[in-house]
């Protein structure tokens, strides 16, 4: 595999249910050095959970990737974390049993996913899913595992397939803020505009006549549009 020259890989998974049970999919992506979505792919899952479509996810990362280098996992689901982290310990001892008694959900996935983090180094890494300049990586699998499950159809850099669509869900990006524009001579707001009661000479050179509209400059009282930043 590609990761094999590589320290330790950084990756996301996630998954998507439009409906929960509904029309899910699953999706990862492994970046490069800079962490820059690298190769990716995702899958339908056809009717599921958003707990299925979690842990298939991580379960399809880890078989993608090689056991031999260490691994960090970027998740939104703290069930699928804490499933395979700190629940499953427990859930071993006690049979597949929770603690109250009743079979562990999803077991055939989750010892699956035991399976493959046997003897691995893998370290999860738990990030807040739809953030405005959220996680890169997270957003990525999100998008990816949104249009699995809305399209039903496999996907991913493998199958030549463009960078998944923005999700419907998915916040905008707040515009930056710009200078707000000055407003017109004597307009409600604006930096203060009188009409002059006497005649008199601007710092541009140019007079003025009495009546005229004039604003305060650093210089004294001239014309607006000659009005500097700095009294504004």
């Amino acid at each position: 595999m590609i990761e094999r020259m590589r320290e330790r890989v950084v990756a996301a998974c996630d998954g998507a249910s439009k409906g929960n049970p509904g029309p899910a999919g699953w999706a990862w992506v492994v970046a490069d050095a800079s962490e820059t979505p690298e190769r990716w792919a995702a899958g339908p899952l056809g009717k599921a959970t958003n707990n299925v479509a979690e842990l298939t996810a991580l379960e399809r990362l880890l078989a993608a990737t090689d056991p031999d280098v260490p691994l960090e996992i970027r998740m939104d689901s703290q069930y699928a974390m804490k499933a395979v982290t700190t629940w499953l310990p427990g859930w071993k001892r006690n049979g597949w049993k929770t603690s109250a008694g009743k079979p562990v959900a999803n077991q055939d996935l989750v010892v699956r996913i035991d399976e493959l983090l046997d003897g691995r180094s893998v370290e999860f890494r738990y990030v807040p899913a739809h953030q405005v300049d959220g996680d890169r990586l997270n957003d990525f699998a999100d998008r990816a595992a949104s249009q699995a499950a809305t399209v039903q159809e496999p996907a991913g850099s493998g199958l030549g397939s463009p960078e998944p669509p923005p999700a419907p869900d998915t916040p905008a990006k707040a515009p930056r803020s710009r200078p707000r524009p000055a407003k017109a001579a004597g307009g409600k707001g604006s930096a203060r505009t009188i009409k002059a009661k006497f005649p008199g000479r601007c710092q541009c050179g140019r007079s003025y006549a009495a009546g005229e509209p004039i604003a305060k400059n650093d210089s004294g009282w001239g014309h607006p549009e000659c009005r500097t930043g700095a009294s504004v």
